[in-house]
């Protein structure tokens, strides 16, 4: 799954929706392209955002004290993926 997938879906719903005069008994051909429309840019959205998101590990401690209160102390760790130059 990827982008590959979601542009095409995304393109395969347009043309449905937008480009196809025909008619099928029972089978709303718009619709249908509507829905794969919406299917591919949600996977477009979705793999955006995975290969987005930040490399790294997070550590978090809390600290309870005498009072009764507590502390959270959080230290983030991220690590680059290698240069490809």
């Amino acid at each position: 799954m990827g982008y590959g997938l979601g542009v095409f879906l995304l393109a395969l719903g347009l043309i449905l929706a937008l480009a196809v005069q025909d008619r099928i008994d029972a089978i709303d051909l718009t619709l249908i392209g509507w829905i794969l429309a919406g299917c591919g840019l949600l996977v477009v959205v979705l793999t955006a955002l995975q290969l987005n998101r930040s490399r790294g590990s997070a550590s978090v401690a809390t600290t309870t004290h005498s009072d009764g209160t507590q502390t959270t102390t959080e230290k983030r760790n991220q690590t680059d993926p290698p240069s490809t130059a």
